[in-house]
């Protein structure tokens, strides 16, 4: 997956903007105003972050050795991704960046959750 590809995948979820409140480099997508992808616009190849369930966020970085732990995140719960190297399946990349999204998503207030669900 290229950049375009990537903001088009994210933009086309509900409630998702984008924006460069880091600076130029780092292009920022959020859903309700929370976070759940970043993407290193400056970086070769092309790196995003993407927030993971806790529980499998380690089985993620033993099984390619292109995702490491977040860079400048909660290494917990987020992960770097290398995109352009061609070695993670373009159907596993849509699943990390749509559950990045639904980790999100599920933290939000109850409120806001059903606001998101008539986008």
């Amino acid at each position: 997956m290229h950049v375009e590809e990537i903001r088009n995948y994210a933009l086309a979820k509900a409630g998702v903007t984008e924006g460069f409140p880091f600076g130029e480099g780092v292009l920022v997508f959020k859903v309700m105003g929370k976070i759940f992808l970043l993407m290193s616009l400056d970086s070769a190849p092309l790196s995003v972050n993407l927030k993971m369930n806790p529980e499998i966020v380690e089985d993620y970085r033993e099984k390619y050795s292109d995702i490491l732990p977040g860079y400048h995140m909660n290494k917990k719960m987020w992960n770097t991704v290398l995109f352009e190297s061609g070695t993670i399946p373009t159907k596993e990349l849509k699943w990390m960046i749509d559950h990045s999204y639904q980790e999100v998503v599920k933290k939000l207030p109850k409120k806001e959750q059903v606001l998101l669900a008539t986008l």
